[in-house]
C-alpha cells in the first residue's frame, strides 16, 4: 500500500462513466443474493450495510429483485429495482464497481498461491491477491486482475452467472437502500444542489448558488455538493485553470463576467472528463477493470512544478484549501 497514490474521490465524470457502462450490462438482470465484509461498530444503528442488522434487512429486500435501470444523482450511483426499492452506492474516496465472473475462496485452500482445482483462468494467483476473499474467474489477461481491483467488500450475484462487486481499499464507500418514490426525502440526496449537465442549470441558477456562500473561497464552494452537484477536487482545479481564477478568490469578489465564464466552462470541463472515461490517476476503474484516460490530460491537477501549458511563463503551484489540495498556474489565474 505504500506505493498507492494519495486518493481522489471519483467525481461526476467517473460516476457518469460507471453508470453508463452498468446501464448497458446489468439492466434486466436479477440480484440472486448479496455478500458483504463490511462490519463497523462506528456504523451501528446507521442506515447502511456497514451495520450488520441493516445489512440483514437490506439483503432480504433486494434478493430476487430485477434491475430496472442504473442512474446517477451527483456522485451517487442509483440502481432501481422492479420491487420499488433503489440501491444507493457512493464510492467515496477509493471505491469503484466492477462486473464479471468472480469466485469466493479461502486462504486455507490456496497453498503456495495456487488456485483450487477446477479454476479455468490460471493456476496461480497474481501477486497481491493472495489474501483476498474473492477473485475473478476470468482469464489471466483480464483487466479485472488489476491489483487496484482486489479489495472486494460487496458482491451482488446476478442471474446471468456474473457479479457486480465493489472494490474499496479504505472501506469508506457507502451502500444503502431507499424506496424509489421517496428519493427527494432521504438525507443522502435531498440537499444536493443542481446538476451542472442539465439544461435547467442556467447562469441565473449557478449565480444564485454561488451567492449562498459569498465569504468562502471559490475552490471551497465548487466542491460543496449542496452548491453544485458532482464537482470535486480534480475538476474544480481544472475549471479554475480554464477560467483563469485563483482558487483562493472569494466568491463575493468574483465579477459577473468571470461567473459567466465559469458557468460556460463547467459543462466543457466535465464533458472532457466523460469523453476520456474518467480519471484513473488513483483507484478508479471502469466496471470492466479498464482505466480512464483523463489523468493523462490534466492542465493543473497534480501537475505541481510543471510549466503551464498556456505558455504564459507560469508554473503550476499547490496550496491547501480547508485541508484539500488546490493546483493552479502562478501567472494566468488571478486572485479576485
Amino acid at each position: 500500500m505504500k506505493n498507492f497514490l494519495p486518493k481522489a474521490m471519483p467525481e461526476l465524470p467517473e460516476v457518469h462513466t460507471t453508470v453508463t457502462d452498468l446501464q448497458k450490462i446489468i439492466s434486466g438482470k436479477k440480484i440472486l443474493t448479496v455478500w458483504s465484509s463490511y462490519n463497523s461498530p462506528y456504523h451501528k444503528g446507521k442506515p447502511n450495510i456497514k451495520d450488520l442488522k441493516y445489512f440483514a434487512e437490506f439483503k432480504k429486500k433486494i434478493e430476487g429483485g430485477k434491475i430496472l435501470r442504473v442512474r446517477r444523482r451527483a456522485k451517487n450511483i442509483l440502481i432501481d429495482l422492479q420491487n420499488g426499492n433503489t440501491i444507493l452506492v457512493h464510492m467515496k474516496m477509493t471505491g469503484h464497481l466492477l462486473y464479471g465472473k468472480y469466485r469466493e475462496i479461502s486462504n486455507s485452500s490456496v497453498p503456495s498461491r495456487h488456485l483450487p482445482q477446477g479454476d479455468n483462468s490460471s493456476n496461480k494467483i497474481p501477486l497481491g491477491w493472495e489474501k483476498e476473499k474473492w477473485i475473478p474467474s476470468e482469464k489471466p489477461d483480464s483487466l479485472l486482475w488489476d491489483p487496484f481491483n482486489r479489495f472486494i467488500r460487496v458482491v451482488f450475484a446476478l442471474s446471468n452467472g456474473k457479479s457486480l462487486v465493489l472494490s474499496d481499499v479504505r472501506k469508506f464507500a457507502k451502500v444503502t437502500l431507499f424506496k424509489t418514490d421517496e428519493q427527494d426525502e432521504i438525507p443522502d440526496l435531498k440537499n444536493i444542489g443542481p446538476e451542472p449537465m442539465e439544461k435547467n442549470f442556467t447562469f441565473k441558477v449557478f449565480n444564485a448558488q454561488l451567492n449562498k456562500r459569498p465569504n468562502l473561497t471559490i475552490k471551497q464552494v465548487l466542491m460543496m455538493p449542496e452548491i453544485v452537484a458532482g464537482i470535486g477536487n480534480i475538476y474544480s482545479d481544472e475549471l479554475l485553470w480554464e477560467c483563469g481564477v485563483h482558487p483562493l478568490s472569494r466568491v463575493k469578489h468574483l465579477p459577473e463576467r468571470v461567473r459567466i465564464l465559469m458557468h460556460k466552462n463547467i459543462p466543457k470541463v466535465l464533458k472532457e472528463g466523460m469523453k476520456r472515461l474518467g480519471d484513473s490517476l488513483s483507484d478508479y476503474r471502469r466496471p470492466n477493470g479498464e482505466r480512464g484516460d483523463y489523468q493523462n490530460h490534466h492542465k493543473a491537477y497534480r501537475n505541481t512544478g510543471k510549466k503551464c501549458t498556456k505558455k504564459d511563463g507560469g508554473t503550476i503551484g499547490k496550496l491547501k484549501v480547508v485541508g484539500r489540495s488546490a493546483h493552479f498556474c502562478s501567472k494566468h489565474q488571478i486572485l479576485f
